[in-house]
């Protein structure tokens, strides 16, 4: 959720050790900025940051770039990750609309994209909207390695089905689902929630969760 505007959010935010203002400059060149040849995985809507800051504390041999595109919702991430202690030096983070995604990666550049708990688009004029769609899929496919992956976690049935039916005519392969992940014996181990999965688990709502895999190498 878009949060309101707050004074002074933006030189807290540009002020950050983790945000990186002109992105487009790493362009093909992410494992140079972050000085090794770790793999690069990405959030798509990073909201107030819980979920890959623990992946990042959790995954040091990997790096990962958080993508919001609300600065009023950067500026709570950013006010918990400079408490971080100490720092993570496998984290950036990213202020832009998911739509310009190919400016900033290039061919082959990601390993794996996260996205947990979508805005859903119910209208039927916002179907394009939806960050499963064709559209879209198409940019992921783009900036993914061979094999690479994409996650999603929502509590919304209507967009999972619409998005494992999107996935399929996009020729892309499931390598696993659940429909109810917090009583998946196998896919709940390990499990890393992000803020809003908190309250929906404590709430007693269902989570699903899908992998797939890119339709085919290049």
């Amino acid at each position: 959720m878009r949060l309101r505007n707050i004074t002074g959010s933006e030189e807290l935010i540009k002020a950050s050790r983790y945000f990186i203002e002109e992105p487009s400059d790493c362009l093909g060149k992410w494992q140079g900025f972050f000085a090794n040849t770790n793999p690069v995985h990405i959030e798509i809507g990073m909201g107030k940051g819980q979920f890959i800051t623990e992946m990042a504390r959790n995954n040091p041999a990997v790096n990962f770039i958080g993508i919001e595109r609300y600065p009023s919702v950067l500026y709570r991430a950013v006010t918990k990750l400079d408490l971080v202690n100490p720092p993570l030096e496998n984290l950036a983070i990213i202020c832009l609309d998911v739509r310009d995604i190919s400016t900033i990666f290039a061919a082959s550049e990601v390993e794996r994209i996260y996205t947990n708990f979508p805005d859903p688009w119910h209208k039927k004029r916002h179907t394009r909207r939806r960050i499963t769609s064709q559209g879209f899929l198409s940019l992921y496919e783009n900036i993914l390695i061979d094999g690479g992956m994409l996650e999603m976690k929502t509590d919304d049935e209507q967009l999972f089905r619409y998005s494992m039916a999107e996935m399929a005519l996009s020729g892309w392969h499931i390598t696993y689902e659940s429909h109810d992940l917090h009583r998946d014996e196998t896919l709940s181990v390990g499990n890393v929630m992000s803020e809003y999965e908190e309250k929906f688990k404590s709430r007693g709502q269902r989570i699903m969760k899908i992998s797939v895999r890119c339709p085919q190498a290049r």
